[in-house]
Order: structure tokens, then sequence, then C-alpha cells
């Protein structure tokens, strides 16, 4: 069964002190039923994902009812979705999987985080959730070694406090850079081309552009990445509306609007050696939702990929087929992801600029890649866009992500 996404929205992301979960989550629903053209008459069900407001505000069960019910959502299935930092992925992926099923012909997906809190400690220790935690010291001695043969330059490690997986995803930096040459400049090129991307997105946390040197020459955090090119803790909501085509005709939505859905992907990991790149999560997810779809990386216009970290894209390029495994780097540095490049790769200004609260952070990569296939996205428009692809993973276990999905949609 065909199935289209008719809208999207999502606030700006970022530190949003003077609004609440249901603030958010308010927004984000009417501005996707208006651009629908919809009331919330019209649902026939809701997937809400969020991963912290149990742990932030005690608000640990039924938080999708809590928000939506103010809005006049009731008398449908509204389902709680948490999946880390794939929350919001899967949260659509449900929505689709609820309509082919049969069961509904409209059906809404929202993520919302409020992750902001005036306790440091707080925010940080949120994230020690996202891997096994009867584990802890076996997690750390089986993925911080992969930086091990890259030693760390004199002052290249932060002395400030921050979460143990700024040193993971620097060992993942470390690994890459050791098997396949990526350099520290390489990786700062990423960042650099994700902040001046979300220059044009006035929806991104941070807006204002960086060069290569100015990425390098920021404060540390663990070598090789700097501050630019972690993902910040952010606020935020996004949301779509999927419809099959008895949805588009109650809704009356106009086709050359519409966004088909033509795979999507939620993968778990294998027990994989590291060096085993081809089994790498992402890898196998890519190649999952290529074969769904019938079509492969060559067709893909743009992408938004899950850059925790600013090695984090240069992986997921690789994972996606876009570039041989350890060509990314290379191809970054050479502008073949930038806006007017062979492949652009967050137009958005990704996780790095735009923002990562964690559960809307996915159904903001569908809301960039829908307005890009509508052609609405402004000067940050990638000319001729008719196949997109997300990739947007979460949580550790083994040597990678617990979770990834990888979404395909087209025109």
């Amino acid at each position: 069964m065909d199935v289209y996404i008719v809208s999207t929205a999502m606030t700006r992301f970022g530190k949003l002190a003077d609004l609440s979960i249901k603030d958010m989550v308010r927004t984000v629903v009417q501005d996707t039923l208006e651009d629908a053209n919809a009331a919330t008459g019209d649902l026939d069900a809701v997937y809400f994902a969020n991963t912290a407001q149990g742990y932030m505000e005690g608000q640990t069960f039924i938080r999708g009812q809590i928000a939506l019910r103010p809005l006049g959502i009731q008398g449908i299935p509204i389902v709680n979705i948490e999946n880390a930092c794939a929350s919001g992925t899967t949260a659509l992926h449900q929505a689709m999987q609820h309509i082919r099923s049969g069961a509904g012909d409209t059906v809404l997906a929202v993520g919302a985080e409020k992750l902001f809190n005036r306790d440091k400690g707080k925010m940080f220790s949120l994230f020690d959730s996202g891997w096994d935690i009867e584990t802890v010291e076996q997690n750390k001695r089986q993925l911080l070694p992969l930086g091990d043969g890259i030693d760390p330059p004199p002052g290249t490690i932060s002395d400030k406090p921050y979460s143990v997986f700024m040193d993971v995803y620097a060992a993942f930096a470390r690994f890459h850079m050791r098997e396949f040459g990526t350099t520290q400049r390489q990786i700062a090129a990423v960042s650099a081309k994700n902040h001046r991307h979300s220059v044009e997105n006035d929806k991104a946390q941070y807006r204002d552009p960086m060069t290569t040197d100015e990425v390098l020459a920021a404060p540390p955090i663990s070598y090789p990445l700097t501050l630019p090119m972690c993902a910040p803790i952010s606020d935020g909501a996004a949301a779509a509306i999927v419809c099959n085509r008895a949805g588009l005709r109650k809704l009356g939505i106009a086709r050359d609007r519409t966004i088909a859905i033509r795979s999507c992907v939620i993968q778990t990991g294998v027990e994989r050696d590291p060096a085993e790149y081809g089994k790498h999560i992402s890898a196998l997810g890519a190649r999952a939702a290529y074969e769904a779809a019938g079509i492969g990386p060559e067709d893909v216009s743009v992408a938004e990929v899950h850059d925790a970290t600013a090695v984090g894209e240069i992986i997921q390029s690789e994972n996606l087929q876009f570039f041989a495994f350890g060509d990314g780097g290379p191809a970054a540095e050479r502008g073949e992801t930038e806006l007017g490049g062979r492949i652009p790769i967050n137009p958005s200004g990704g996780l790095e600029s735009k923002g990562h609260p964690i559960a809307a952070t996915g159904l903001g990569q569908i809301h960039e890649l829908v307005t890009q296939l509508r052609g609405e996205a402004g000067p940050r428009q990638v000319e001729g866009a008719r196949v997109a692809v997300a990739e947007n993973g979460g949580g550790l276990y083994g040597t990678e992500e617990a979770v990834a999905a990888v979404t395909l949609l087209s025109k």
C-alpha cells in the first residue's frame, strides 16, 4: 500500500526556556494540521515520541495523551514511542505501518523533547541510559580502545565535564583516522559546511557561519572533536502527517505537494568485528531500504544524516553508499557534500547546527527533506531534488549504534 507524507512542521530547535513540552507540541501539531488543511478530527491515530520527559520532569507514563488531549485529540489510539535518538523516525515508521495494516487512513507522528535544565549534571547523566547500564565499565573497555593508535596531542581534551559518549564518538573518529587516513581537517570541513548550511535555516539552533580553520581553533572536547563538531543539547518538536490514497481524498490534498515514503527501515545491529564495515548497522539498514524502494544511492538527490558529531556524517555517508569506505572524509573536504556538490548532505545544518532534541531529531530530518522535495527550501534548496534519504541512529550496543532508521522519500 502506498503511503504519503502530506504535511510536516517543526519548531525552532534550541534552548527554549519559556516553552514546555505541551507548548511545543501545540505549535507543531497546529502547524502540521494547517499545512495539510486538516483538523484533529481527521486523524485516525497518533504516534508520540519522547525520550527524556520521565527523567527530566517525572512524567514517566502517558506523555502523548497528556500533551495531545488539550488540543482536542481524543478517542483515537495514541501510542508512546521511545527508541533513543531514533524515536522520531520510529514514530513515523509506526504511523506508516498503522496505515499499511488498514487500521487507518490518516496518522500523525510527533516527536518532542525538553532537554535543557539548569542542572547540567542532570542533563549529561540523561545520556547514561543510551547503553547497557549494567555493564558500563565493560562498555568502555569495548568502545574506547577503538581509538588506540592515534594519540591525542597535548591540550586537545577538555578539562570541563561532558558526557562519556563524547569520548566514545572521539574513539570512533580516531578509529576512522587510523583505518583510512581520515584527518582532523576533513572532519572539521564537515562541521564548517554544516554551520554554513544552517545560516539559511531559521529553525536552526546555531546560524553563524564557520570556516574549517575556525572549527579547528574552537575549544576542544575530545580529540579530534572540537566544540562545533558536536551536536548541542536542544529543545524542540517536529511532526508529520501520513496518509494513504483514501486519506488524500478525504483531506482533498493536492498530489503535487505529497511526498511518497518509498521505504522506512528500522534496523538493529549484529555481532561484528569493527573492521567489518559492510556489516555496520546503518550499512545494513541502507541496503534494506534501497532494496525495498527499488532505487539505489546513485538516485539520491539530498540526504540528512545523524551527525551527533561531525565524523558521524563521514561514516554515514559511506554507509549510505555515497562514497567507498574511507572516502567520505576526502569527499567532504573536496566539497562534494556541500549545497551545489555531487550529493548535498545536511542542508538543514545537521544535528551540529540545527540542533538535536533527541525524539524530535528524526522528524526534523523528515521535515527538511519534505521541504527540499517540495522545492520550498529557499536559499538552501537542492536544485532538482527528487529522491531523498534520512539516516537516524541512536544509543550504543557493541561497537556501534543500538538502532538505526533509514527512510527514502521521493516526489
